[in-house]
């Protein structure tokens, strides 16, 4: 029997029902399924435990990714999670923009027709001069947020070491890139 066991803080409530894992604290709430043959989770004493009864190699390894999705989890409604955004240009000026559950890029490489994208989930987008900053409490809907204004500003059939026009991540959770 292999088992992992991950501390709960104090102000953190975690919810098991069936395959999903749900877990509550000061900055929202994440919910997530959780299943694959042979591996349980169950609540210990401010803990929830990964276990495995007969583990194989492919059941060790889902186990550790289970339990260091429910760490993620457990991180995002604490703390949170921040990836910082540089705007990059040489020429045009470029313009982000919030609007609603959209983020509008104007003025990429001179282009008359603003570029627009979604907001994952429950992320939040902040702009500031040539800062965008994109906070939530679920880390792969910050990631994806990220990785689709990344890829809304990538210059196709340009050779990328002339056209360096864009935004970048620079900082993940406090950690320069």
């Amino acid at each position: 029997m292999q088992e992992e066991r991950i501390k709960i803080p104090d102000k953190v409530e975690v919810e098991l029902q069936d395959e999903m894992v749900k877990v509550k604290g000061p900055n929202g709430e994440v919910l997530r399924r959780l299943y694959y043959p042979g591996i349980r989770i169950a609540r210990g004493d401010g803990e929830i435990i990964v276990g495995v009864e007969n583990p194989r190699k492919r059941q060790k390894a889902v186990a550790g990714t289970f339990a260091s999705h429910i760490r993620n989890m457990v991180k995002g409604v604490t703390e949170g999670f921040e990836y910082k955004m540089k705007v990059v240009y040489s020429h045009f000026p470029i313009t982000v923009k919030v609007a609603g559950k959209d983020i509008l890029v104007e003025n990429y490489l001179g282009e008359k027709t603003p570029r627009k994208t979604h907001i994952v989930g429950n992320c939040a987008v902040k702009v500031k001069g040539t800062e965008v900053a994109v906070l939530g409490s679920d880390i792969e809907e910050v990631g994806q947020t990220v990785a689709n204004i990344e890829q809304l500003t990538r210059a196709r059939r340009k050779d990328i070491r002339v056209f360096q026009d864009g935004i970048y991540l620079i900082e993940r959770d406090g950690v320069k890139i």
